[in-house]
């Protein structure tokens, strides 16, 4: 079991974005619940599922070592009693590099457990480019007759 005790799901993220800066895989998956009824999805990755999966999908992410700023932005937050869901837009900055990358859009699922928050779901993927048009709206239904 986790030393770590996450008294808020935002200390659970915190800690996740955190571990995800430095490249600390003890400590990212600290954050994660310790069952295997976990899911994480990396931008364009496939779905992983349960602690070996997901241990190593974070530990060939952090072969290179720190070298990722992350900065957490537009955080809408629905929460309750046992579970808490972050929807955030991820901005990452990478060291060497001269030009912003697109945001992402992640989705972080937190679980109250008897150890404290700990994360369930992590899923993010690439957010559209600004000024992207919105699809069309569905054409009108047509009106229904009954007789």
């Amino acid at each position: 079991m986790s030393a770590r005790n996450f008294p808020t799901a935002q200390d659970a993220e915190n800690a996740f974005y955190q571990a995800l800066e430095r490249s600390d895989l003890e400590a990212m998956m600290a954050v994660w619940a310790e069952d295997e009824d976990i899911v994480c999805v990396h931008p364009a990755g496939q779905r992983l599922a349960g602690q070996e999966q997901v241990r190593e999908a974070w530990r060939q992410m952090f072969v290179g070592g720190p070298g990722m700023r992350m900065q957490v932005t537009q955080r809408l937050v629905v929460s309750g009693m046992m579970v808490a869901v972050h929807s955030v837009h991820e901005n990452i900055t990478v060291a060497g590099e001269t030009r912003a990358r697109p945001p992402m859009v992640a989705t972080n699922v937190y679980l109250r457990t008897p150890a404290g928050w700990r994360m369930v779901v992590h899923h993010a993927s690439p957010a559209p480019a600004p000024g992207g048009e919105a699809p069309p709206p569905a054409p009108p239904a047509s009106p229904k007759i009954l007789h």
